[in-house]
């Protein structure tokens, strides 16, 4: 017979295997959290390493620890200030002047001797360029009423049309207000201290709301022509941005040339919005923006992507993680657009350049390569930030090098982030809209006077055209 098992034994056995499977458990489940803190640490290290030298976060988020500039320019031969053939800027004298002030000459600062009766030699000319003093000035319009000898009825002679109530300020007032308001950013209520510390009347907030609304209404023929030269331009810069309508996050979008800006506001930011705007679907041309995914939604439109934005995300590849790949890939870039700007570029020469793109390409996906999902995961899988940007140079290269092929296309959007930038500067002022309407007047008023600016005329001279019935209409180029 063979030997009993050992009951203490077999218990202990099991006791140990449950122990050791237990134990292994406990390490899965660590080494997974370990795991998932690494991943969030890398992210808050991302976002705490991130400024707008090396990302797309705006220069005001950077605070005090603002980075020091790093410009990629190359230094310049040529010494700083104005060069040779240069027209300047110098004050000059008029033929005409307003006013002349004489100052006689009636005795010798040498001898003392009066020379009043003397002969005249000659006059110095020196001219003061100054504003007069600004006053309101009041004009009082004054309608006869006369009774009718052969009817005996009583009629009144008619005010001019812009006249319309007992008192009232006129166009230039509240082209003044708009101005002040809508293009450099001043709030209503300080619009309304500069009116009382400049002309002495303080025009109440009320009536500067009031006229921003009726200038809006009277540049709609404008916009109208804006809207259209958009969608039939050869190339149409796009950008979004957060904005701010009572305490809710909103978007404002531009679209833009050289020639025109289009502002919309809106409750989204991705395809739903650009659709509803109008623009980009209408459009038939070059479409230059970021890597928001929305835009390549529609293909109506040829995309070209920012180049501005890559070489930002690839700063931040090569100082977080050392990646010499996206260095070379800076210095690429940069060359091919200084190759493009010289306009030295010959199809054999824009190959060997591809090539490069190619194979630095190849080299990033070796560091970081694309990661397969795992058989337990739902959804979309997060890749590497890096990897993603690769992903970006690689399935949209013809977008990214789409000024190598194309003249008319820019190598950047710097085009509509800079009709953007100033927007940021008004909600750090103003903290935000406290309506929807007012949202809306904003972006109709600062369309119109930016397209105003980029033509060529007095913005001031636009608001007066407005206020008065005859808006400016922009010219389009064909």
């Amino acid at each position: 017979m063979g030997k009993k098992p050992n009951l203490l034994e077999t218990a202990t056995r099991e006791t140990l295997i449950a122990l050791i499977e237990s134990q292994a458990e406990q390490n899965r489940l660590l080494k997974a959290q370990v795991v998932e803190l690494q991943a969030r640490v890398e992210k808050l290290e991302h976002r705490l390493n991130k400024n707008s030298s090396n990302s797309s976060k705006p220069p005001s988020s950077d605070g005090l620890k603002k980075p020091k500039p790093k410009s990629r320019r190359e230094k310049g031969k040529r010494q700083s200030g104005g060069q040779p053939g240069h027209s300047g800027e110098t004050l000059k004298m008029v033929a005409q002047p307003d006013a002349v002030v004489t100052h006689g000459h009636t005795l010798c600062p040498h001898c003392n001797h009066d020379t009043t009766s003397d002969r005249l030699e000659r006059i110095v000319k020196r001219q003061v360029f100054d504003l007069p003093p600004m006053q309101m000035q009041v004009t009082e319009h004054q309608a006869e009423v006369k009774v009718c000898p052969c009817c005996h009825q009583r009629s009144r002679a008619a005010f001019p049309e812009p006249v319309k109530a007992p008192t009232q300020y006129g166009p230039n007032v509240l082209a003044h207000a708009a101005y002040l308001n809508s293009y450099h950013l001043i709030p209503v209520a300080g619009v309304r201290e500069w009116f009382a510390d400049c002309t002495g009347q303080a025009v109440s907030e009320g009536t500067i709301e009031r006229a921003l609304k009726q200038f809006a209404d009277a540049v709609a023929p404008s916009l109208d022509v804006i809207y259209q030269g958009l969608t039939q331009a050869d190339v149409v810069h796009y950008d979004e941005t957060g904005f701010r309508v009572n305490t809710g996050l909103r978007w404002l979008h531009t679209a833009c040339t050289e020639h025109v800006s289009y502002y919309s506001v809106h409750l989204k930011r991705g395809s739903e919005a650009m659709l509803d705007i109008g623009v980009l679907p209408n459009s038939r041309g070059w479409a230059v923006h970021d890597g928001l995914k929305s835009y390549f939604s529609f293909e109506t439109v040829r995309h070209a992507l920012c180049n501005a934005h890559h070489l930002r995300e690839l700063q931040f590849a090569h100082e977080q993680y050392q990646a010499d790949w996206a260095k070379q890939m800076q210095k690429l870039l940069l060359k091919m657009k200084t190759h493009d700007d010289e306009q030295t570029l010959t199809r054999k020469r824009i190959r060997k350049l591809e090539a490069e793109y190619d194979a630095l390409i190849r080299q990033g996906f070796e560091v970081f390569p694309i990661q397969p999902r795992p058989p337990d995961h739902k959804g979309r899988f997060a890749q590497h930030p890096v990897t993603n940007l690769l992903i970006r140079l690689r399935d949209h290269r013809e977008a990214v090098l789409a000024f190598l092929h194309h003249p008319e296309v820019p190598f950047d959007n710097n085009l509509a982030e800079r009709d953007l930038r100033m927007m940021k500067v008004k909600q750090k002022i103003s903290g935000c809209f406290r309506t929807w309407a007012g949202a809306e007047v904003f972006a109709a008023v600062r369309s119109y006077l930016a397209t105003a600016r980029k033509q060529g005329v007095s913005m001031l001279h636009a608001a007066c055209l407005a206020f008065a019935g005859k808006p400016f209409i922009p010219a389009i180029p064909e």
